[in-house]
């Protein structure tokens, strides 16, 4: 079944983790790279976000909406280092690497897929999480099939495993990404050596895979047929080559949400939404609200995956449980609590989030575990203290004995 696209991105997305006493001067690297620029925010360009996500979420993420003009030039006017350390008392901080032009690229020698990298974020929260976002796009005269083969083979960019000989010719031909290997180095340029991720058990070798697809009115419409369709979002949605072949089997709902004209599939390292130019909201207003407020809502839940993760490392690496208390209980406190999104959309979202992240189980798991850890601090403060009343006891005891046989003599 070949079907054209009409616009088409993906966002690969990579996870990492700043140690938090090494994070302000992390900021400092990043203000000092001529690229890279603090993203900041307005109310008036910036009304979907605005209007998308809740008080508590806008104060942590996008704190700059409310800054005045005068906050603005009081900014500009700090050194490098003053400008790391004010940012770093922030919740959250997004920047943009400016790339200076397009990169275009492609995959394989001969008859590759040609793509351009258009746009990179980095978002990093006081924790020490941070997410590198890349986003990419393919030739206008590229198919489906494209981009199937496309986030296939780019995801695993970052492996450092051995590849088979369908990885062995994958290159970004570009004065700036040669290949595979110097990508892997700027990468490394920017994140570091991502050692605490590796500690936490989290995947550093797939990139996650955020990608938007709207095909021609031609590829679907009221005469497609949808068994054939949903064979292809099966693909799309595990992120699998286009040669695959897909048995005949109904396409399983549990995790996809799906419209007239949309199919979108969630897992717990993708997020695929595939669409048709048969509704025009598709590719007008869906085609931004799905790489704005959507794709930061999805960070937003990914961020919270992690802290939970990082969370469960930290329980298990100590049994002090003074260390770990203020950590777990500001989780709780400023993210576990607070709802992200009041839109109706966002609403259904965050509940496909949650689940293919795995978020409310993994939270009563670590909540059971924080329990357990605070009934033995506190039989050990009571033992302590308990020990301390003896010996005070054992003391009184010895200086009133000492009295009264002094007494006798």
């Amino acid at each position: 079944m070949e079907l054209k696209t009409k616009y088409q991105y993906t966002y690969f997305i990579y996870p990492y983790l700043i140690e938090k006493e090494n994070y302000t001067n992390y900021l400092y690297k990043l203000l000092k790279r001529k690229q890279c620029k603090l993203k900041l925010f307005d109310r008036k360009k910036d009304i979907q976000i605005e209007s998308y996500f809740l008080p508590e979420i806008k104060e942590k993420m996008f704190w700059s909406l409310d800054l005045n003009k005068q906050a603005l030039k009081d900014y500009e006017t700090m050194d490098t280092k003053l400008k790391a350390n004010s940012l770093s008392n922030k919740e959250c901080c997004i920047f943009e690497y400016n790339l200076q032009e397009d990169i275009p690229a492609k995959i394989g020698e001969e008859g590759g897929i040609f793509f351009d990298i258009t746009k990179m974020e980095m978002i990093c929260f006081k924790t020490g999480i941070c997410f590198l976002l890349m986003k990419t796009v393919l030739n206008q005269n590229s198919s489906f099939q494209d981009v199937l083969n496309f986030n296939y083979k780019f995801r695993d960019i970052t492996s450092q495993a051995a590849h088979t000989k369908e990885y062995e010719n994958i290159k970004i031909q570009t004065q700036k990404f040669q290949n595979m290997q110097t990508f892997a180095e700027f990468l490394s340029q920017i994140v570091g050596l991502n050692l605490q991720a590796k500690q936490i058990n989290l995947d550093t070798n797939r990139l996650i895979t955020y990608a938007y697809t709207c095909l021609k009115q031609t590829s679907w419409n009221e005469t497609t047929d949808v068994k054939l369709l949903a064979k292809e979002f099966e693909k799309y949605y595990n992120i699998l080559p286009a040669e695959e072949q897909i048995d005949d089997t109904t396409l399983n709902k549990e995790n996809i949400y799906q419209e007239k004209y949309l199919y979108c599939g969630f897992s717990n390292n993708s997020n695929m939404l595939l669409t048709s130019a048969s509704n025009i909201r598709n590719y007008t207003s869906l085609l931004f609200q799905y790489e704005n407020e959507q794709l930061y809502h999805f960070i937003y839940d990914l961020y919270k995956k992690i802290y939970l993760k990082k969370l469960n490392y930290e329980f298990k690496k100590t049994k002090n449980f003074q260390n770990i208390k203020n950590e777990f209980l500001n989780f709780v406190k400023y993210h576990w609590i607070y709802e992200v999104t009041g839109s109706q959309r966002g609403v259904l979202i965050e509940k496909y989030y949650a689940k293919v992240q795995n978020l409310e189980e993994t939270f009563v798991k670590l909540k059971s575990e924080y329990n357990l850890l605070y009934k033995e601090y506190e039989i050990e403060k009571t033992n302590k203290h308990n020990k301390w009343i003896l010996a005070l006891i054992a003391v009184i005891i010895i200086v009133d004995l000492g009295i009264i046989f002094g007494k006798m003599l």
